[in-house]
């Protein structure tokens, strides 16, 4: 099977020690592209070389909502020259209105800025929310998106919003997470997703799934992107389909949002 992540987290220091044998198992376990999502302008430079480096990986840069604290004056300049090196998608950005202290006034500005450059570029987004979906699509809504589409990471929202953001060109995508069993009430959410807009994640380091494929050498409860079939697998099942044909389904999706 091929397999196509649609968002993870490849450069984050938790895999540091061991990327190159997490990349080589990607690999023999037949995960073609994965899109790996840079977090802050610290770690926008490693993504860049490890696209560089791995045909693999497709590059993304982006503020992500827990780390906007973080930003220089320069930001803006700093993430349109990455995007000059390697113009492939924007992310991971958002808004989390269930971390600690967050700062709504400043999630939105720069959500929304990121925005506009990645819909001047037409170029596919990754967006993280927590408990702000209502606001997410207000300011989607308000425009402007890329033209060619945007993702909905683990998507966590309810099934009544999901036709509506299918609307304004979201595509969604599962993570393994969602397979423990305190998540079977979302599950039936997960299944009102078009199967034409649905997309597999791993989200690694993170959202390690209950049924991991891949342990060795990522350990301490931590997520090796490898374990990207095991995450087929489980989606397979809530969607009914045979695991050839949902691959097939699922890598149309992949090349029409993140391939040129």
């Amino acid at each position: 099977m091929i397999l196509y992540d649609a968002h993870n987290h490849l450069q984050d220091d938790r895999l540091a020690r061991h990327r190159e044998q997490i990349l080589n198992d990607c690999q023999s376990t037949g995960v073609a592209k994965m899109v790996v999502n840079g977090t802050h302008e610290a770690d926008w430079p490693l993504v860049l070389e490890l696209s560089r480096r791995r045909d693999q990986v497709i590059p993304s840069f982006g503020y992500h909502p827990w780390y906007l604290k973080r930003h220089t004056a320069k930001w803006k300049d700093a993430l349109n020259h990455h995007l000059d090196q390697a113009p492939h998608a924007v992310g991971e950005i958002g808004l989390d209105r269930w971390m600690k202290d967050h700062d709504p006034a400043l999630q939105e500005e720069m959500f929304v800025a990121q925005l506009e450059i990645a819909s001047e570029r037409n170029l596919p987004t990754s967006i993280h929310c927590l408990k702000a979906s209502g606001r997410l699509l207000e300011l989607l809504q308000a425009g402007p998106v890329p033209a060619r589409g945007f993702l909905l990471h683990s998507y966590n929202g309810s099934a009544e919003m999901i036709p509506r953001f299918e609307q304004l060109g979201a595509y969604f995508s599962i993570s393994g997470y969602f397979a423990h069993e305190r998540k079977e009430k979302h599950v039936e959410i997960l299944k009102q997703i078009p199967i034409e807009r649905l997309l597999i994640e791993t989200d690694a380091p993170d959202m390690l799934p209950p049924n991991r494929l891949v342990s060795h050498p990522v350990e301490g409860g931590l997520n090796h992107p490898a374990n990207l079939r095991s995450v087929y697998e489980f989606a397979a099942t809530i969607f009914e389909l045979p695991i050839e044909e949902f691959t097939h389904l699922i890598a149309r999706n992949f090349q029409r949002l993140f391939l040129p």
